[in-house]
């Protein structure tokens, strides 16, 4: 019996996990911040006071994987991300397997994917056993980037191969069942097409009724328009670089990892939206 830890799981992609490993011959250990949200299920529950809470070491303590969904956006994700990896091996975690971004690297356009470079390099140096999974953007976001109907933002004409959750979910479960055959590899998770933003303004006027449209901007104009939020410099160039990425083509990527992960096809918008 295996016993693995699984963080994020008051969230959509743990929380999926979780169940999907239920009545599974593995041991389950759900580590949260607030016990009173995690879901109802055959496993135990650890509280910690976040990824970079000093008592970590005792939460994970026993765990042979672990499950990390990457943490909240924050200006010190990375710090919270790398404490958490001490802890974890410090604990004697055997194996993380680990939420990271497509294309992860020092110098990518989406600024958040250069935060999920470095704790990559954080894992591979821990000493523990690693699998990546690199998620293009969510597909079930597409359609919520939508402002009173409109997308607007600098992306131009590219496109990208954005994963549904439940298709990540789905993919780490399929990890977690049988980690060792996973270690040390990276799977690049997307969907089963590229899609252009005015495709999915297409798609979802189309299919949900509420009349979306695409509007190109020029970065300035992205900047311009996000400003009125009143958030700190990252969130906004973090904003911002969803969608320079897509206009650079760093997400472009259409992948089978989904399908030879899970035995099955990867969502399309279309298959999202209508089931």
């Amino acid at each position: 019996m295996t016993r693995i830890g699984i963080t994020g799981a008051t969230g959509h992609i743990g929380g999926m996990v979780a169940r999907l490993l239920a009545g599974g011959p593995d041991e389950l250990v759900l580590v949260v911040r607030d016990a009173s949200r995690a879901p109802q299920g055959p496993w135990q529950v650890r509280v910690t006071d976040g990824y970079g809470d000093p008592a970590n070491r005792e939460a994970l303590a026993g765990l042979d994987v672990l499950f990390m969904v990457s943490a909240a956006e924050s200006a010190d994700r990375l710090d919270q991300h790398r404490a958490f990896i001490a802890s974890a091996a410090a604990a004697g975690v055997s194996h993380v397997v680990y939420t990271s971004f497509l294309g992860a690297a020092p110098d990518a356009v989406f600024t958040l994917s250069r935060t999920h470079w470095a704790t990559e390099q954080a894992i591979r140096a821990s000493g523990m056993a690693f699998t990546f999974l690199r998620d293009s953007f969510y597909l079930d976001f597409l359609p919520e980037m939508a402002v009173d109907g409109v997308i607007a933002g600098p992306a131009g004409d590219g496109v990208v191969g954005a994963v549904a959750q439940a298709d990540v979910a789905a993919s780490a479960a399929a990890v977690l069942t049988d980690p060792a055959r996973h270690a040390g590899l990276t799977y690049n998770l997307t969907g089963p097409q590229a899609i252009s933003l005015a495709q999915v303004a297409e798609t979802v006027t189309r299919l949900t009724g509420v009349p979306t449209s695409y509007r190109p901007q020029t970065v300035e104009e992205a900047y311009a328009d996000r400003a009125r939020y009143g958030v700190p410099d990252w969130q906004l160039d973090a904003w911002v670089s969803t969608y320079t990425a897509i206009a650079a083509g760093e997400v472009a990527m259409v992948t089978d990892d989904v399908r030879a992960l899970t035995g099955r096809e990867a969502l399309s918008l279309s298959q999202l939206l209508t089931h």
